[in-house]
């Protein structure tokens, strides 16, 4: 392999581990907030499922990154590049800031800045394009209905219940986090791979977008490894600034969010863990009062949001600008 491939994987599996850091928060915010277990437990059990989802699931949404973006001839080792750079260099300014915001995005970003600065807008597939930004910016709203909706229900079956009830969605949140580990290494994870296979293929290693075991088995190890270390500043903002989160909501929340995201992981769609589990708290927050939520901390959520894409893109757009005129064609 050349240099430049070798940074490009180092980079991406960089981008995986931070991943796991900076989502680590989404996992298990809500059992470590309603104190249904410890911060290690959490963080281990949800490792442990984050590196098995992809093995169980599928690539997928790999398949979308690599296969609908951008087309082929628009797509070079200095794009890859620029594109991963700026997604990290975004995750460590939000890890620092406290922000959950989404990886996901920062990464989707920077592949678009990169493509539209290396070879212009007529490069980028609109087709795909539209699918991925539908799955980004609906998933949120989907999993705020299934938080409300799900919170709504199981309060109505539940209403004649003893208070003991509460020792059963303390403990059944075990169940749901492993659900939505398993479906955020699913969707998460894959992105990486889906960068390391493009440059698999665009430095003649593949001959087809086919992601190697290899790249399954390190991409699903460094996203878990980042899980284990946890990304407390993110978990105090989400387990606590929405508002105090019970065991049920825990529950709720957690349950709603896994839906949503492994629904989109099977249909290929790339969606925003934060964005989806931040509003599936808010969805059951608003089931029981609307009044309960901070919502003034949702709008400062929603403003890292809606710059992550742009930002990323001009910053990838200014990496790719230096390293063309570093890198030889």
């Amino acid at each position: 392999m050349t240099t430049l491939l070798i940074i490009l994987i180092a980079l991406a599996l960089g981008f995986d581990f931070l991943n796991g850091i900076h989502d680590s928060s989404n996992i298990v915010a809500t059992m470590i907030s309603s104190r249904a277990f410890s911060p290690r437990v959490a963080l281990t059990v949800t490792a442990v499922a984050e590196f098995s989802g992809p093995l169980i699931f599928g690539v997928a949404v790999a398949n979308t990154i690599g296969n609908e973006i951008a087309v082929a001839s628009a797509i070079n080792i200095t794009v890859l590049l620029a594109a991963i750079a700026a997604a990290i260099l975004w995750n460590l300014l939000t890890w620092y800031l406290g922000l959950p915001s989404s990886s996901s995005h920062a990464l989707i970003g920077g592949f678009i800045g990169a493509v539209v600065i290396g070879a212009g807008w007529d490069k980028i597939m609109l087709g795909g394009l539209e699918k991925v930004l539908i799955a980004l910016f609906a998933s949120p709203l989907i999993g705020f209905a299934f938080g409300f909706a799900i919170n709504k229900l199981i309060r109505f079956l539940f209403s004649q219940s003893t208070p003991k009830v509460s020792w059963l969605f303390k403990r059944g949140q075990i169940v749901t986090a492993v659900a939505l580990a398993l479906s955020h290494g699913t969707n998460d994870a894959q992105k990486t791979m889906g960068i390391i296979t493009l440059a698999l293929v665009t430095g003649g290693y593949l001959t087809e977008f086919k992601v190697p075991l290899w790249v399954i088995l390190s991409s699903a190890s460094m996203i878990a490894l980042g899980t284990t270390l946890g990304g407390w500043r993110l978990i105090r903002t989400l387990g606590a600034k929405f508002y105090k989160i019970r065991p049920l909501d825990g529950f709720n929340a957690q349950l709603a969010s896994a839906v949503v995201i492994l629904g989109s992981s099977i249909l290929g769609g790339p969606v925003s863990t934060t964005q989806v589990v931040s509003t599936s708290i808010m969805g059951v927050g608003a089931a029981h009062r609307f009044s309960k939520v901070r919502w003034g901390v949702a709008v400062d959520i929603a403003v890292a949001w809606l710059l992550t894409i742009p930002v990323s893109g001009l910053v990838a757009a200014g990496i790719y600008w230096v390293l063309s005129r570093v890198i030889p064609g």
